[in-house]
């Protein structure tokens, strides 16, 4: 390491030395010597890297920051601020939530004590047998119902602060969600239906990206088609290319292959993580699919309604 680690007390330099220290500073903020306690990711003991060159601060900042939601500010020698290199922000957080259900006289517990949160552009699978709680937790995370205790935040906006309206307008600016039933209208066209969230959203001028999205779907010959005139796996591809209209910052699949001959699954899987990869967003799996699960990043395993696993794959 070339620095040195400082605990609440802030360096002094020489001339031509640097000095980083990790931030959460906001949109337009700019540090400096007064408010650098306040802006620390780590308030309660900020700590300071020395570096005797800007390269050498550049670069241990970006190498911080590469796969972490945290930013690492840099200052000059007198306390003046350089610049600010971004992390990951986590477009997930998942804290402590559990889920119980009334029945008759009994309380029966889905959900407990669940614990994680995803960094924008990751990929994720959750798995486990039937009735662990997967498809529970997966509309727990999108906000299409409320944990009974514990907190869920999709892009650091807490959903437990919201009414429904409110969650809505967060889900169709943010979240993107592919049933396993696909829920496409049936009275609209495959067009039509991509279009749907931004028509939803009062904005026009939708059609080029939902027919440019078809098209990346492979389904350019088949747009002017309703959901009865297509195939499930055509009508899978339309609901991932409506999922993806809003650009979402994270998307959620609901066993996007359990309805689909093996043939079709290895398409649809393509399709998820090359829109993963293109459009940089966040992606969450529920399979049963073991070998579809491994190609994400990381694996949550679920039984009775507790996480027993979480790893990241090779």
């Amino acid at each position: 390491m070339h620095g040195q680690t400082y605990s609440k007390t802030k360096p002094i330099l020489k001339p031509g030395q640097y000095w980083v220290v990790r931030t959460n500073l906001a949109f337009g903020q700019v540090l400096n010597l007064d408010n650098i306690e306040k802006h620390s990711r780590f308030s309660s003991e900020p700590w300071y890297l020395v570096f005797n060159t800007l390269d050498e601060a550049r670069a241990y900042a970006k190498s911080t920051t590469t796969d972490n939601p945290v930013d690492a500010s840099i200052m000059d020698w007198n306390g003046n601020f350089i610049e600010c290199i971004e992390g990951k922000m986590n477009v997930l957080e998942i804290n402590n939530i559990s889920k119980t259900y009334r029945s008759g006289k009994t309380d029966l517990t889905v959900l407990k004590d669940i614990n994680f949160s995803l960094p924008e552009g990751s990929s994720c699978s959750i798995v486990g047998p039937s009735g662990s709680g997967k498809s529970t937790l997966l509309g727990l995370c999108a906000g299409l119902d409320s944990p009974t205790t514990g907190t869920v935040a999709i892009n650091d906006i807490i959903l437990n602060d919201l009414n429904e309206d409110k969650r809505a307008q967060v889900r169709n600016k943010f979240v993107g969600f592919i049933f396993q039933n696909f829920q496409l209208v049936p009275t609209l066209t495959a067009l039509e239906n991509v279009m749907v969230p931004l028509e939803l959203r009062g904005e026009r001028g939708s059609r080029p990206f939902a027919e440019e999205l078809l098209k990346m779907v492979g389904l350019e010959a088949r747009m002017g088609h309703y959901p009865v005139q297509l195939s499930g796996g055509e009508q899978q591809r339309v609901a991932i290319a409506r999922a993806f209209i809003n650009k979402p910052k994270i998307l959620f699949a609901d066993e996007p292959t359990g309805n689909l001959d093996g043939e079709t699954s290895e398409i649809i899987a393509k399709l998820l993580f090359d829109l993963n990869a293109t459009q940089g967003t966040t992606l969450v799996l529920v399979t049963h699919d073991l070998e579809l699960a491994r190609n994400t990043q990381r694996i949550i395993r679920l039984k009775s309604g507790t996480i027993v696993e979480d790893s990241v794959t090779a």
